[in-house]
């Protein structure tokens, strides 16, 4: 039985540093730059982060036991306008080399399954771009294998 990604990718301490990763180049991007420098922006964020990461990507529920569910993720992400899209794109690139800079295994069906959850995810971020945007109550966190989405 193959592990899960969580697993595969080496637990917790890897989205931890994927997340880390992920922030920097996030920071030093012209166009994301300004929703990661923002004041008002959790102070743990980063480490946020990497736990609904990890979630996601097989790990334990400490996301939505310790911090929040799907719902509150999205909504502080919803009604920001239609332009958001371009900002996706960018995002995904940046996650997929933030994955390099945390030395996540190079395996590639790993690789493309950790892009077609990026894909995924900013996908399903844009359909709550358009201002007033309403966000479901009670959505659970999104669970991701190497096949796809396990359940939303």
């Amino acid at each position: 039985m193959r592990p899960s990604l969580y697993e595969f990718a080496g637990g917790e301490p890897a989205f931890l540093s994927l997340a880390a990763a992920m922030h920097v180049r996030c920071l030093e991007d012209p166009e994301l730059n300004h929703p990661f420098s923002h004041p008002g922006q959790h102070p743990q964020h980063v480490e946020r982060l990497g736990l609904y990461w990890a979630e996601v990507l097989g790990g334990p529920p400490r996301f939505s036991t310790e911090c929040n569910d799907q719902s509150a993720m999205l909504r502080l992400h919803a009604g920001h306008g239609e332009g958001m899209a371009e900002l996706g794109v960018r995002f995904v690139e940046c996650f997929v080399a933030a994955a390099d800079d945390a030395h996540l295994p190079e395996d590639a069906e790993f690789r493309a399954a950790l892009r077609a959850y990026m894909q995924w995810s900013v996908t399903e971020m844009n359909t709550y771009n358009p201002e007033g945007s309403q966000v479901p109550d009670d959505l659970g966190v999104p669970r991701w294998d190497w096949d796809g989405l396990v359940r939303p």
